[in-house]
């Protein structure tokens, strides 16, 4: 997976780069800086995402063990500045989240039961949230076939990810544990069938909670219908308003074909791509469809390197703390 991700990260730059040369990297950027420093307005508008998205991911765990609050935040903007900036298919983030809330006294086998279902309400979640975006180009365009297109894609989306759903509570961990272990003969294989089975168990246990499924699906699409306010404004500072109804639209549809390149870290010119694409259906041009891509990635240069560096500290510092208390040993053995 990681020559994969990669080799989709060198398509998605080079296909980043072509659009901008194909539009005129000058005009696109003379766009933006018009502007100004207003847009760093965006960030900001962007920003009260994470706290929906960060209850929805706490409602997957027990009441005895759920993180705080302030520390599943701060594990969900540093996953996410894992998945953006390194060529990791959108999963380790998911790794980096629980790994962080472990550290902070989370069981592991709960932590990594939440990231798993958590990454099928995140699918659920945008499948919604791109079917309110067929919605409206059906009230807002005469391209229905578009919409016919789009609409089926999203109920395959929807599809998949219920699959998914019941794979994980038929034991997908424990099956691949047991199909691993008539491969590869080690010692050590029993231990992990059997940790595989115990997160299977947490699995199910999560799915068993229907109301908290329930609400953490409405806090993802909460979180993601939130993101309307940062295109409807980047548009508005790009000097070419449009109606919150089209700006639903345009980020719902964009947003839904960006995540489906998960190979492709932070969506790389698949995004710009969207953005040319569907902005033609509200009157924006493709210079302007362009320079709103950009204008929004924003956020990822204010707050993804800030991210990747705070947990490259509290690793090194687990590392430091795991070495300090494995000396003490090796000085007895020396005695």
């Amino acid at each position: 997976m990681n020559i994969v991700t990669r080799i989709g990260l060198a398509l998605g730059l080079l296909l980043l780069i072509s659009l901008i040369i194909w539009q005129g990297a000058l005009e696109v950027i003379q766009l933006l800086l018009s502007s100004g420093w207003s847009l760093l307005w965006l960030p900001l508008v962007w920003c009260p995402t994470f706290i929906p998205a960060t209850q929805g991911w706490r409602m997957l765990f027990s009441s005895t063990q759920s993180p705080s609050f302030k520390h599943a935040l701060l594990a969900m903007w540093m996953g996410r500045a894992v998945n953006n900036l390194l060529p990791v298919a959108t999963i380790g983030g998911e790794i980096a989240k629980a790994r962080l809330v472990s550290i902070w006294g989370v069981k592991g086998i709960n932590a990594a039961a939440s990231v798993m279902v958590d990454k099928v309400i995140q699918a659920i979640s945008v499948a919604l949230w791109g079917l309110i975006g067929v919605c409206s180009m059906l009230y807002l365009s005469d391209n229905n076939e578009l919409a016919i297109y789009a609409f089926g894609g999203f109920v395959v989306l929807a599809l998949c990810a219920v699959g998914f759903l019941f794979v994980q509570k038929a034991g997908l961990l424990g099956f691949l544990a047991k199909i691993g272990g008539k491969l590869i003969k080690t010692d050590g294989w029993d231990d992990i069938h059997f940790n595989a089975r115990e997160i299977d168990a947490a699995v199910v246990e999560i799915y068993t909670n229907k109301a908290h499924i329930f609400l953490a699906i409405v806090y993802r699409t909460i979180a993601l219908s939130w993101m309307t306010t940062e295109v409807w404004l980047a548009c508005y500072l790009l000097g070419h308003p449009i109606s919150i109804l089209e700006a639903i639209m345009l980020k719902s549809l964009t947003s839904t074909l960006s995540d489906v390149a998960f190979v492709i870290p932070n969506a790389y010119g698949i995004q710009e791509g969207a953005f040319i694409l569907i902005g033609t259906l509200v009157g924006l041009d493709a210079n302007t469809a362009l320079a709103v891509s950009l204008a929004i990635r924003i956020r990822d240069v204010v707050f993804d390197p800030a991210g990747l560096m705070t947990l490259h500290q509290i690793e090194s510092r687990q590392f430091s703390k795991r070495k300090l208390e494995k000396q003490p040993d090796s000085e007895e053995k020396v005695l």
